[in-house]
């Protein structure tokens, strides 16, 4: 007879494990603390983005993730193990995509790859196989055998990606890979990056370009003097500071007769009345919009358009930190 308790299989069941785990995380400079306790973790599949203006604190907490630098408290676990500064095996499953480009310009796409897939111990099939893979990927393949030196920025940064990608790491960490490139590489590169999250793998991402990680985060951590101040995806960041989505009914008739009769709808925070129009704040805009069209018309107010403002990112950080994310000199 099987005695085992309820409690005991539950207490059996394989817990999941973020690919990246970073606990209270602190490194000094001095008398400065350029990283305060900062702890956030990163599942399989999913895009993290890292937010801050410059001097807050996230190329140094890169550099702890990565092992470039050590902390002075804190650890950083990948799939479950923790991981020093010194060259740990699990190291293996972590792939670095930093600012600079970091290749060989006298060397072709191709054995810019090869070499740094032997540094990262991968046999010849193996590589061979991932070149035509990874240069597939970020749009390359029909330049793998010219040097990198008559590439463009853009493409130069996508060869880079794909040097990262070579070992097949769980995680990969990507520090402004689009800064300063063409448009057609920057589309490329994001598309890369969606596809890499739609197999599973982890990303931390870090962006000066709000809209890229409005597309790609599935949440975001914003911070600030070395703290992380907020965190969660962009609807609860919005929540979190208050802000609410807008609807604007523009049109003529008796407009005051439809704010008043608005202000008593569910879900309505504020009404606004202005020149031919009406704002209203709303809990959520979707399901809003269509009772407030027809409580219009059931007001005698001709609607001739509608805008649904939904707050954004850039409103949040706005709010959090009191500058823009493109203030380079922050």
């Amino acid at each position: 007879m099987n005695m085992e308790h309820p409690l005991e299989r539950v207490e059996q069941v394989e817990r999941v494990e973020p690919v990246l785990r970073c606990d209270g995380l602190v490194r000094r400079f001095g008398q400065r603390t350029a990283v305060d306790d900062v702890s956030f973790s990163i599942g399989a599949g999913e895009t993290y983005g890292l937010l801050g203006p410059n001097g807050a604190g996230k190329t140094t907490t890169i550099s702890l993730i990565t092992g470039i630098l050590r902390a002075d408290a804190g650890t950083v676990s990948l799939n479950g193990v923790p991981i020093g500064a010194s060259a740990h095996p699990m190291k293996r499953a972590l792939g670095f995509v930093p600012q600079d480009i970091a290749l060989f310009d006298d060397l072709t796409a191709i054995d810019n790859l090869r070499f740094f897939g032997r540094l990262q111990g991968m046999g010849r099939g193996e590589l061979d196989l991932r070149i035509g893979a990874v240069l597939e990927l970020v749009g390359l393949a029909d330049r793998a055998h010219d040097r990198i030196d008559t590439f463009s920025g853009g493409m130069q940064r996508r060869a880079t990606i794909a040097v990262g990608l070579l070992h097949e790491p769980t995680l990969l960490i990507l520090d402004e890979p689009t800064a300063g490139v063409d448009p057609q590489s920057r589309n490329q590169i994001l598309e890369s990056i969606e596809v890499l999250s739609a197999q599973g793998m982890a990303v931390l991402y870090t962006t000066h370009y709000m809209e890229e990680a409005e597309r790609l985060c599935d949440r975001v951590g914003i911070i600030d003097n070395g703290r992380l101040i907020a965190e969660g995806t962009q609807r609860q960041l919005v929540t979190q500071i208050g802000e609410h989505d807008r609807i604007v009914l523009r049109g003529s008739g008796d407009i005051e007769v439809f704010a008043t009769a608005a202000r008593l709808l569910g879900g309505v925070v504020r009404v606004t009345v202005g020149d031919g129009e009406v704002e209203v704040q709303v809990d959520d805009a979707a399901s809003s919009v269509a009772t407030l069209v027809a409580t219009a018309n059931d007001t005698a107010m001709t609607v001739t358009g509608v805008e649904v403002r939904e707050p954004n990112l850039e409103a949040v950080f706005l709010h959090l930190t009191g500058k823009a994310l493109r203030d380079r000199g922050a």
